[in-house]
């Protein structure tokens, strides 16, 4: 008894760890940012000359992913485009189509590894470049414990300045990441993360176990350098027909969750951290000041 006891102490005593996935092509088979496009248009948040430009974009994005110049360049021009949306209109676009848009496009192979690492008692992370009016309900979604997205600012009166306030991308991942295991107690050489872009190699190597699921070229030399495994997703499947007995959350709860997130939707806007039910909150403000608002 006194040597079971004394495992059962040990095991309790391990640090924490969690997994960290960025999204888009990796968790979902598209762009979040710019899947919505076609949304925002019928919204009459955006013209059709801007829905044409972004299909064109998500276009590029799927067909060879996006170096760091045209990432760049994206968000230079989402940035832009959605200045002077209300957010309150953009947060009711995101909870009214959230069902049709996204549960489609979510890869099953990323879902059962979600599945597993909470199995594990891992947290899971969402770590993505698109804002939380998108990140946080797609999060909420696939039972994410946390998200970190990008912010933007927003005016007194509602609506988006087009400044970014904090932009989750690159190197800045990796800062998110470390900040997260000094207030979460994360072991970060037992950590898992996984992406499919060259620009989030500073996620990747900051964790034990990093993963390259579908990834472009650049992070596929990578990958075979540093002795990476690679991954293959490509079964986009809706989550009840994985789980027949798995229900969405009404429209009114995901019009809540959205209006939680602080900015951005299209440009892919917010630093955000969330909740699956019954677990414990984060103390926001401990490891990262863009959370004081």
């Amino acid at each position: 008894m006194v040597g079971a006891y004394a495992r059962l102490v040990e095991k309790r005593s391990l640090p924490r760890t969690a997994a960290f996935f960025d999204l888009d092509k990796t968790v979902i088979a598209k762009s979040s940012t710019l899947t919505f496009s076609k949304s925002f248009y019928q919204g009459g948040l955006i013209s059709r000359r801007a829905a044409l430009r972004t299909a064109y974009i998500q276009f590029v994005f799927l067909a060879g992913g996006a170096d760091h110049d045209q990432m760049e360049r994206m968000r230079e021009y989402l940035s832009a485009l959605c200045k002077g949306w209300n957010v309150q209109q953009v947060k009711e676009i995101v909870a009214e189509t959230l069902h049709d848009l996204i549960d489609p496009i979510i890869y099953d192979e990323a879902a059962s590894l979600i599945e597993e690492h909470h199995t594990a008692g891992r947290d899971v992370v969402i770590v993505s470049t698109s804002g939380a009016e998108v990140v946080e309900p797609i999060g909420e979604l696939l039972g994410a414990d946390r998200v970190v997205a990008t912010r933007m600012v927003v005016g007194e009166d509602g609506c988006f300045t087009g400044e970014v306030e904090y932009y989750a991308y690159g190197p800045t991942k990796a800062e998110a990441i470390k900040e997260l295991a000094v207030s979460e107690g994360y072991d970060l050489s037992r950590c898992y993360a996984y992406s499919d872009s060259a620009t989030d190699v500073p996620m990747l190597e900051s964790v034990g176990h990093p993963y390259a699921v579908n990834p472009g070229r650049a992070l596929r030399r990578e990958a075979l350098a540093r002795e990476w495994p690679v991954l293959t997703f490509n079964r986009p499947v809706r989550l009840k027909q994985r789980l027949p007995a798995f229900s969405m959350p009404p429209r009114p709860a995901l019009v809540a969750a959205a209006a939680v997130g602080a900015a951005a939707a299209t440009a892919g806007l917010v630093w955000y951290v969330s909740r699956r039910p019954g677990r414990r909150a984060p103390r926001a403000g401990k490891f990262c000041p863009y959370l004081n608002r």
